[in-house]
Formats: C-alpha cells, sequence, structure tokens
C-alpha cells in the first residue's frame, strides 16, 4: 500500500518498509483491540469501571491488580482497619467490592488499598481515584474520595481554532504574585484575564495530573486520574476551563504518558507488586536520565490504561487536547538521548520502539474520534518523519509539532556570538526547518529556558541590569538592545517559524530571573516560583513596553491569519544582516544589524505599488525610538532586472511589517 507520507517526502520511498511495519503493527493492535468493542472511544472506559462508583443502593469499587493474592480496602470509613472490606477475585485480575449504603463513602473521606502479594501486605493509593492529598503533618499521601455536585456547563458548545494556534503555557500553582502555590480559582479571576487581552487563543496547562514532587513542574506523575489537589477541586479546574472556553480560549493538558514515578507508596508503579504491571522489566523499565518508569505499550492492558486517562480528561474536564510531553524519550529504546538525528537511517532502526508509536497512532484516533476539533501537540525534538500526518497518510497523527530546535538556536546565538556575527541565512533556515506537510509550534522560549540554571532570553540578554535599569526614568544600552532583541526575536519566530506560537507565562514581557520552586537548597521559598505581575502594572518600569508589544503582535498575527500561510523569503542580505520575507500579503523585515542602521535601503517587495509601514518595533508605544515612520507611503518599481523594489530608512535592531496599498 502507498502512503500519502511518501508523496509529501519522496526521500522516505528508501524506508518504505520501515513505515509498512509500524502502519502493519498499528493496524494489528487496532483490530485486536475492536475485536470486542466497536470503537476505541468504548473500549477507553477504565476509568468508568474501575475505581470507586455511587450506585442507588450503595458503591462499587474495582481494582485491576493482576499479580495480587488479595485485595483489601481500608480508610476512614473503617476507622483504617487494614482487612475488614476485602475485594472479591472475579477473573482477569480484577478484584470487586460492594459497599452497602449510599453514605458509606462520602466526600472527603480517605482511602488506600492493601495490596497482599507474595507474603507482603502493600499499602497503595487505588489506580483510578480521582482526588489525592497529602497531610500537611505526616506528609502522607492518600486517596480521596470526591464526590461534587454535577458541574453545569455554560460554554458546552465551545471549539478550538485549530488553525493560527497562539499557546500561552502556564503552571497554575506559580501564577499568582503572591509567595505561595496559586489556585484553579484564582487563575481563573486573575490570570486568565490577562491572557485573553493579550489575545492567545489557548492555555497549556502543565501540572495538572497528580505528583508528590513539586519540583518536577508536574513531570512526575502517580496519579493519573486525579487533578492536582494542591490547586483545589474538580469543579475548580472545571470552572477554569469554562471559563477559558467562554473567552474563547482553548485549554491544552500537559500530559505525561512517556514515564511515571518510580514512587510505590504514592505511584501506580508495583502497584500490584511487580514492576511489569505497566512497565517493561529490567533496564528497559528504568529511564537513565529522569530517574523514572517506562511503560510497556505493547500490552493491551497498558493501553488501555493510558487512553482511559485521555478520555477522562477529554470528557469529564472537557480539555481540548494533550500536548504529549516527551515523545522524543517515547518512541526510541535509547530516548533519543546524545542522539543526532542526521540522517533518515537515525528514525528507522532497532532503536525504533514501534509499540510506542502505535499507541501515539491509536491515541491520536481516539482523541480525534471524542472530538474532532480537539490539538494534539507532540513534544518530539528528533524530527521523526510523518508526526504531524494523519494516521490514513502514514503519519502518527498529531497536529503540530514542538519546533525545539529554534529555542536551542536562539539561546545558542546570544551566548556565543556577539550581534554583529549573527547569521540571517541561519536564523532563517532554522526557523523554516520543517517536515513536508507537517506543522510546527515556533517559541522562542519554554519553561524549559525558564528553569534555574538556565536564563530566560530576557534575563540572558541584560542579567543584573534588570534588577537596576528597567525604570523609564533610566538609560541603559543593555536594556536597550535587551527590550529590542526581544521583540525581533518573537516577532520573527512567530510569523516564520510555524504554523502556531506558544509563549511561557511572563516571558513576554522579559520576566526577570529564573523558576525555582521551594526546596531545601533555597529554604523552601516560593520567591522564584511566581509571576510579579506588577511588574507590568507599574507604569514607571519599562516591562510594559514589551508586554504592550506582544499584545499588539499576538492580535495582528490572529487578526490577519499570518499563522495559516507560509513565509517566503523576498531577499536575505548576510553582510547587512537584513532579512525580507512575504506572509499573507505582508512584507516582514528585520535588521539585525547592532550598529548600522540603512539610509535608503533596497527593499524588496513582492510587487509593483505604494506601501505603507503598519508595525514596528521600534514604536515608542513599545519601547522605541520611533525611527520608523507609520504614516510615509513608499512606491515600489520594478529594477533593471525587473524585480518590485522601494527604498526605506532601515533602523539598527528593528524589525517591521509592511502592507501594500
Amino acid at each position: 500500500m502507498r502512503y500519502k507520507i511518501f508523496d509529501y517526502d519522496p526521500a522516505l520511498i528508501p524506508f518504505r518498509k520501515d513505515i509498512s511495519l509500524r502502519m502493519e503493527n498499528y493496524r494489528r493492535k487496532k483490530n485486536e483491540i475492536l475485536s470486542s468493542v466497536p470503537s476505541l472511544t468504548d473500549f477507553a472506559n477504565g476509568h468508568e469501571y474501575f475505581g470507586f462508583h455511587k450506585t442507588e443502593n450503595g458503591w462499587y469499587y474495582r481494582e485491576w491488580a493482576p499479580a495480587a493474592q488479595e485485595v483489601y480496602l481500608t480508610g476512614d470509613m473503617n476507622s483504617w482497619d487494614r482487612f475488614s472490606l476485602k475485594l472479591k477475585n472475579i477473573g482477569g485480575g480484577v478484584f470487586e467490592i460492594f459497599l452497602p449504603g449510599k453514605d458509606y463513602l462520602y466526600n472527603g473521606c480517605h482511602v488506600k488499598t492493601v495490596i497482599f502479594h507474595n507474603g507482603s501486605y502493600l499499602d497503595r493509593i487505588p489506580l483510578y481515584i480521582r482526588r489525592v492529598e497529602q497531610d500537611p503533618f505526616t506528609f502522607i499521601w492518600t486517596g480521596v474520595i470526591e464526590y461534587l455536585p454535577l458541574y453545569e456547563w455554560k460554554n458546552p458548545d465551545f471549539r478550538a481554532d485549530k488553525k493560527g494556534l497562539c499557546i500561552y503555557e502556564c503552571h497554575i500553582g506559580m501564577a499568582q504574585e503572591k509567595e505561595g502555590i496559586g489556585t484553579y480559582s484564582e487563575f481563573r479571576e486573575n490570570v486568565l484575564p490577562r491572557i485573553k487581552n493579550l489575545g492567545y487563543n489557548a492555555i497549556q496547562i502543565m501540572a495538572v495530573m497528580e505528583h508528590p514532587y513539586y519540583a518536577s513542574f508536574g513531570y512526575q506523575v502517580t496519579s493519573f486520574f486525579a487533578a492536582s489537589s494542591r490547586f483545589g477541586s474538580s469543579s475548580d479546574l472545571k470552572a477554569l476551563i469554562d471559563a477559558a472556553h467562554g473567552m474563547g480560549i482553548a485549554v491544552l493538558l500537559d500530559v505525561v504518558h512517556s514515564h511515571a514515578a518510580k514512587n510505590t507508596v504514592e505511584g501506580i508503579n508495583e502497584f500490584d507488586g511487580t514492576s511489569y504491571q505497566f512497565f517493561h522489566q529490567g533496564e528497559r523499565g528504568e529511564h537513565p536520565a529522569w530517574g523514572t518508569k517506562l511503560f510497556d505499550y505493547g500490552k493491551t492492558d497498558v493501553i488501555h490504561f493510558l487512553l482511559s486517562n485521555l478520555k477522562y480528561w477529554l470528557t469529564e474536564f472537557r480539555f481540548d487536547g494533550f500536548r504529549f510531553d516527551g515523545v522524543t524519550s517515547m518512541i526510541y529504546r535509547d530516548h533519543g538521548l546524545g542522539v543526532s538525528f542526521t540522517d533518515y537511517s537515525k528514525y528507522f532502526s532497532l532503536n525504533t520502539d514501534i509499540e510506542a508509536l502505535t499507541y501515539l497512532q491509536l491515541a491520536n484516533d481516539l482523541i480525534k474520534e471524542i472530538n474532532p476539533h480537539s490539538v494534539t501537540v507532540a513534544e518530539d525534538m528528533s524530527g521523526m518523519p510523518g508526526m504531524c500526518l494523519p494516521v490514513k497518510q502514514g503519519g502518527i497523527g498529531f497536529d503540530y509539532r514542538l519546533a525545539m530546535g529554534q529555542p536551542d538556536m536562539w539561546i545558542k546565538l546570544i551566548k556565543e556570538q556577539p550581534d554583529e556575527k549573527w547569521d540571517v541565512w541561519h536564523i532563517w533556515a532554522e526557523l523554516t526547518n520543517s517536515r513536508p506537510g507537517e506543522k510546527n509550534v515556533g517559541y522562542a522560549e519554554s519553561h524549559d529556558q525558564s528553569l534555574v540554571g538556565d536564563k530566560t532570553i530576557m534575563f540572558r540578554l541584560c542579567d543584573s541590569a534588570m534588577y537596576t535599569d528597567m525604570s523609564v526614568f533610566r538609560q541603559s544600552s543593555i536594556i536597550d538592545r535587551g527590550m529590542a532583541l526581544h521583540k525581533m526575536i518573537r516577532f520573527i519566530t512567530m510569523t516564520a517559524g510555524g504554523e502556531g506560537y506558544l509563549n511561557f507565562m511572563g516571558n513576554e514581557f522579559g520576566h526577570p530571573e529564573w523558576v525555582d520552586f521551594p526546596r531545601e537548597g533555597n529554604g523552601w521559598s516560593s520567591f522564584y516560583s511566581r509571576r510579579q505581575w506588577h511588574l507590568i502594572d507599574d507604569t514607571t518600569l519599562k516591562y510594559r513596553f514589551l508586554n504592550e508589544f506582544d499584545k499588539e503582535m499576538i492580535h495582528f498575527i490572529r487578526n490577519k491569519g499570518i499563522l495559516k500561510k507560509t513565509a517566503k523569503a523576498l531577499f536575505i542580505d548576510k553582510n547587512c544582516q537584513v532579512l525580507t520575507y512575504e506572509c499573507a500579503g505582508y512584507v516582514f523585515v528585520f535588521n539585525f544589524s547592532p550598529v548600522n542602521s540603512y539610509e535608503g535601503y533596497w527593499l524588496t517587495v513582492p510587487g509593483e505599488g505604494k506601501y505603507k509601514t503598519i508595525l514596528s518595533t521600534d514604536e515608542g508605544r513599545f519601547g522605541g525610538f520611533d525611527r520608523v515612520s507609520l504614516d510615509y507611503v513608499y512606491t515600489a518599481a520594478n529594477d533593471s532586472e525587473n524585480n518590485p523594489k522601494l527604498q526605506i530608512y532601515l533602523p539598527s535592531r528593528t524589525a517591521l511589517c509592511m502592507k501594500k496599498l
């Protein structure tokens, strides 16, 4: 069978057998799953059967623990008697108990599961529990029955705008000004209006799935069906999502199916007493860099658990899709560690985990089956061909891939080269590097560049001057350079770097310093794990200029449909460090030279006629010097070689957008 992936990229034809192998494995596994159910949606119902479910006469509790000899339920309801409530083994590794009386379990009731395996009684948190809390005195985590009134959605018909996706990446706990952990409600009330005002049409929420280690940024999950209790109740999270939908903002969950925390008492590791219930055995089940456990995607029961997890977040909370974390780690047995993906043979070898690719294909099938308007984004730094092509075309099924090479390029340039050495050809090549037919989410920096030990772009550009010279009453060449490049980097990344755009909260206005969660090394301080919104509200500081530019940029890009079109180079002048391109009928011009302003620069444009500058990073309202007139009308005419050109004054470190009248 010939797949369309070969039409997009004929260089893949020599690897036809490899792509056919992954497609055959996908068909085989899907046929196996659908042999007993009509659809993936019907298959992914683990959360509707396992866990705690209230009926008219009482409660059912079911657990999947195939290696357990006995299973017990204990908690507040039986004064923590470990053995009075024994579950019945009903076959297939499933244990069940019926608890008579509607009030036998109640909202806020703490529970645990006791597993008897190979002579040992093991305390565990139920696999499908929907709330987990940590005792503030003993620091022990327990499952909690969360039985709340049915949430009444105010915006049930919301649909995500899949084209022109502008994502605001955020973390609920560190989104507030206070030195402490923020809540879902505080985010809804204080931060969502800011995001709406800036013009972003999607938020990507980190650290929702429960994780005991707060500083893991949510990437060491223990309870996959529990929304983090640090931030409030499930109803609070639903109200946040509902409010976002009311503002026209889609909500993506940063989902972690690439690995799981090693924790046994709090997590799913060794739940039934074995390491192989969910994970590979031995070395293959251990991530050498992250110290976490790795799923066995070849097991149908594991696929059932993970697909049920996706359906749960989509249907119960109405998330609009997912950003899949750690995709590169999933799809290669060496997790892509230290690998340079320089040729196609690196993607198609014994190192490739076909079973993981099959899981991702099934996951994308399920997500689109449940919500055809959903959005999925892959965090894959390897550039696996077909990652963002439909499964039926030979792809993996994602809508977007994060363009992870872009922030690496910007940081490398800032760290290693003086401004006058920046190669605009290199910048253009990196920003426009994408797989044929596949969409990228471009970004200059995400939370990765904000962590302690690293630096954000603005902090790297300005360092200590941010503490002393961000006042509007002080002039600083360091701050001027930092602000100019901060705006230019974002503007070119958004307009040339992909079909989507992402920003981590606060970075749009150059939030100072890094992110460092409370830990012993910093005296358990929350000072660096918060967002200082007052910096943009203070009219005596320059942060507001960067914030105003981001707002103008986002609204302009969305209103003009820039992300829905492909940027095409008009002229790249390496010697002058000038880059000109066209997108959606607009001309974008970037002069990266730190010192050279060009008087009468001959600019190549798409056609003859009148042109006018409609947006400039050098505008005074953005902290610039107003060196570019927004009123002057330029006339473009063909030169001797029949190339339309116009003459323009092009200041140093300035980007502008022109429109043909």
